[in-house]
């Protein structure tokens, strides 16, 4: 194995690892919340603490286990590196992370009133759903065409809900507008990466491999294929295009779900909770 790709495996089993227990320490102040939180709160962060958990440890594996899907490549030889086990786990961590920002904007606009922030709630799962259905497609047939589909779908649904916040946020509580515009400043970096990096080089792949007449899978061979073909690399030249996303991928999104637990409750909940207070006190 070379010296940097190894290098940057250690260092994505070390994130991995800091992910867990910063998750870890972010459930234990969650339930000591318990008794100051409205009980409408308490719940959804209960829900939040659980679709982070799907998230956190799925790319805590995917650190561990780290694979290239569309031509197999992976760093060790054992199933747990296979595409199949990866590109599974993948799709259930990132409907999690998806979940979790519906929530968020639905506990949101609820409080602030916001029709367009509910729409975007209701819609954003779904859109998601689909994209990983396009992100199946190409792994399973080679073909980078579902990629383009399923990115450019990411960053729709990015963009939806960064629209949403920005019309929220004149509504929310002042304690809440920071949180909202550090959100949406690392929303709008992502969708702009992926209008300009992301989606061209999955269209990029595309056309090469149409140019190159490359022959695509079916799906039943895809099947068959994930399950069973793994071509470990230890080069750098193999994974060089794969680092820079999965790093940011496996630290910063995971920070960001984690920070989805400890979001401010919305000012009609923190008012009606120190309305329910005030007589106990008294």
């Amino acid at each position: 194995m070379s010296v940097d790709v190894i290098s940057w495996w250690y260092c994505l089993c070390a994130v991995g690892a800091l992910n867990i227990l910063a998750w870890s320490l972010s459930a234990r102040a969650v339930r000591r919340r318990q008794g100051t939180l409205p009980e409408v709160i308490y719940r959804t962060r209960r829900v939040q603490l659980a679709l982070s958990a799907v998230y956190v440890f799925g790319c805590a594996f995917r650190c561990a286990f780290p694979v290239y899907d569309v031509p197999r490549i992976c760093l060790f030889d054992h199933w747990l590196s296979s595409v199949i086990v990866g590109r599974s786990v993948a799709t259930l961590a990132e409907l999690a992370f998806v979940a979790q920002w519906a929530v968020m904007l639905n506990e949101m606009s609820r409080a602030t009133g916001s029709v367009t922030g509910r729409m975007t709630s209701l819609a954003v799962v779904p859109l998601i759903a689909v994209a990983e259905t396009c992100s199946w497609y190409s792994v399973l047939t080679t073909c980078n065409l579902g990629h383009v589909a399923e990115e450019s779908l990411w960053g729709l649904c990015v963009a939806l809900l960064v629209a949403s916040m920005i019309s929220i946020a004149p509504r929310c509580a002042p304690a809440r507008r920071p949180v909202l515009l550090g959100w949406c400043i690392a929303g709008m970096v992502y969708v702009a990466y992926m209008v300009s990096v992301d989606v061209p080089m999955y269209w990029a792949r595309f056309l090469a491999d149409e140019t190159a007449g490359r022959h695509y899978l079916s799906l039943v061979q895809g099947i068959l294929d994930v399950a069973s073909r793994r071509v470990v690399s230890h080069r750098w030249l193999d994974w060089k295009n794969e680092i820079a996303w999965m790093s940011l991928y496996f630290s910063v999104a995971v920070w960001m779900s984690i920070s989805l637990m400890h979001a401010p409750a919305p000012a009609s909940h923190a008012v009606a909770a120190n309305r329910r207070r005030a007589p106990m006190m008294a």
